[in-house]
């Protein structure tokens, strides 16, 4: 019997990986539901090509455009989220939710009553919403994976085990493109130097995201989440080579480490080959990485945004939401060359800061609604203040 799956967020780049995947084992896949929000005519070309009868586009323009495109093709085009009881009337097998941004919390939310495991990439999804995320995977019993693949690298090291006998967890940075930059350099930077990531292809976003590793203070974030770890157990060791993803040390005077190369494709192919044990064809253990594996802690006084982990509130709140807007939003400007990348990490800090934001530390998130009307409250003050 095929294996029936669903993809948020397909013409993303972990959407078109778990694409090739499938597209080597056809055979045993039908393709549900395809999404995208304004990337429609690569969306169309997905449909036409894994023959899938169901997608969602959006964007309002895009959604118009492809209607117009498909008038007389068998494929049924929706808008939005509201219709998944109807495209999906059983629950599925699979589901990847790979949209990006924290738009993509609500369809993930939505759509983990309609599957039986859910793989998520969604960063923001884990960051802001996870108490609601997790108490609609438990009420709708859906299995779980995260796909970073630090989380999917503690995942398959502690699957199903108690965390009680951990002692630290150490999650990995390659440090992006200024690991070895001197500090003194740093108000040189030019955005096309920023986004010369040494290991990964992602998006501008991402990108900027690990250079100045905001990308990391969010991770632990969901490593803390996922995992219901406190965050004096999580810590950052840089890692030039990407080899090294995870390193648990536990209670038991017992380390395991997790290794793979820098390819996303690993943790995915994993995720949607969940407990099948299907082989992946890759290369041989890279004895000359494994041997220079220069792991060495961060240096904060470079990368001063990891100190935000230390000033993050035991519990889920509010506040993370307001984290991931401002760092969204002076990204943006940064990638408009609105503002010096040196400036990006000092108004991060500094907005954060304010009493105005601090407050929501003590908030829970309650419901998706709220989280989205934060980040355009969030978003208002931000131009409010002229930045």
């Amino acid at each position: 019997m095929k294996k029936k799956i669903a993809i948020l967020g397909s013409t993303s780049s972990i959407g078109k990986s778990l694409l090739e995947i499938i597209k080597k084992d056809k055979k045993n896949f039908k393709i549900e539901l395809l999404t995208a929000n304004t990337n429609y005519k690569d969306l169309i070309s997905q449909a036409k090509r894994f023959n899938v009868k169901n997608i969602i586009v959006t964007d309002p323009d895009s959604f118009k455009k492809t209607k117009m495109i498909c008038k007389n093709k068998k494929i049924n085009i929706f808008q939005n989220f509201e219709s998944l009881k109807k495209i999906l009337p059983k629950k599925i097998d699979y589901v990847m939710s790979a949209i990006s941004g924290i738009g993509g919390l609500l369809p993930t939310y939505k759509i983990i009553n309609r599957t039986k495991l859910i793989a998520i990439a969604n960063k923001e999804a884990i960051v802001c919403g996870w108490p609601l995320i997790k108490n609609e995977l438990k009420k709708n019993k859906t299995a779980f994976i995260p796909v970073d693949s630090e989380h999917f690298s503690i995942f398959s090291l502690i699957e199903n085990k108690e965390t009680n006998n951990i002692e630290k967890i150490y999650i990995t940075a390659s440090g992006g493109p200024f690991l070895n930059l001197p500090k003194n350099q740093f108000k040189k930077i030019k955005l096309s130097d920023a986004l010369k990531h040494p290991n990964w292809q992602m998006g501008k976003k991402i990108t900027i995201d690990s250079a100045t590793l905001m990308n990391k203070v969010f991770e632990v974030i969901e490593a803390k989440n996922i995992f219901d770890i406190g965050y004096d157990k999580i810590s950052i060791l840089t890692h030039p080579k990407s080899y090294v993803h995870t390193i648990i040390k536990f209670k038991d005077g017992l380390s395991k480490i997790l290794i793979h190369e820098p390819d996303m494709k690993i943790p995915i192919y994993n995720s949607v080959y969940y407990k099948k044990n299907k082989d992946l064809k890759t290369n041989s253990l890279d004895l000359k990485n494994l041997n220079n594996l220069d792991l060495q802690e961060i240096k904060k006084n470079k990368f001063p945004l990891v100190r935000l982990i230390n000033k993050l509130p035991k519990y889920s709140s509010l506040f993370e939401t307001v984290l991931i807007t401002v760092n969204d939003y002076l990204v943006n400007k940064f990638l408009e060359k609105q503002i010096n990348f040196q400036k990006l990490t000092k108004l991060i800090l500094r907005i954060s800061n304010l009493k105005e934001f601090q407050k929501f530390k003590k908030i829970q998130p309650k419901s998706i609604k709220e989280i989205y009307n934060l980040r355009d409250y969030v978003h208002f003050k931000l131009e409010t203040l002229g930045i």
